[in-house]
């Protein structure tokens, strides 16, 4: 499996993926798109991971590159490669699909639940998603379901936390890669989104949620065993 990840600011890394990937022995390669590197091209890979970012999708003026980052991810759903999106990057997948990219009407930036839709709850492979979980936020824009896509949950401040697409395009708003360190440097890098809101948390509210990384890392590594899954019996059928 050649994993190829596009990080847009140094901050907002590969957190637990890491780990997962480098147990399995992945070939994984990278786009420092706040650095200016060349991007690949789709027969570069197998699986594009697209991290998160202070960025808003539709800021081209002030980052030129989103222009061809988006065309590379349109074109590696078009390719049925592996697509895993997380906060801006779920954003730009939306965007590829057609759907509306906004900003939101409640930021959301802390630790906040979630609700899995209930019919979602009894589809094979996600079985591991609960209920209602607790998981990292940190985002002010939000998307539009893209037509064909499963919502897979939602929270009291945003209708679209999560999207399943053709089984192997994954979209998640919130983050569940992050470790203790990662939400630290979110907040030494982006303090200036600390404003008053209902749906936004202290810095030491934050940081004082130990309890709540192992459970979101368990829910990532789901997530990415079930995207791995449906990619071997993809190959597995042709």
């Amino acid at each position: 499996m050649r994993i190829h990840y596009l990080q847009h600011v140094p901050f907002e890394k590969l957190g637990n993926i890491s780990t997962w990937m480098t147990d399995r022995n992945y070939s994984v390669s990278s786009t420092r798109l706040y650095a200016d590197d060349p991007l690949p091209t789709v027969n570069d890979f197998d699986w594009l991971i697209v991290l998160g970012g202070p960025m808003n999708i539709y800021e081209e003026d002030r980052y030129p590159w989103l222009s061809a980052e988006k065309q590379l991810i349109k074109q590696a759903i078009e390719k049925d490669k592996l697509v895993l999106g997380i906060c801006l990057g779920a954003q730009l997948i939306a965007d590829a699909l057609g759907a509306r990219v906004y900003s939101g009407e409640h930021k959301e930036i802390g630790w906040f639940p979630i609700k899995t839709v209930e019919a979602v709850q009894q589809s094979k492979g996600l079985e591991f998603l609960s209920s209602e979980l607790t998981v990292f936020h940190w985002h002010g824009d939000t998307f539009e379901l893209p037509e064909k896509a499963i919502r897979l949950a939602y929270s009291e401040g945003c209708a679209n936390q999560a999207f399943l697409y053709s089984d192997k395009v994954l979209g998640l708003q919130f983050h569940l890669e992050v470790d203790r360190q990662g939400v630290r440097q979110m907040i030494e890098n982006s303090a200036s989104e600390l404003v008053a809101g209902k749906y936004v948390q202290s810095s030491e509210e934050m940081l004082s949620a130990n309890r709540n990384f192992a459970t979101i890392h368990k829910v990532m590594y789901h997530f990415l065993e079930m995207l791995s899954c449906h990619d071997r019996k993809a190959v597995q059928n042709r």
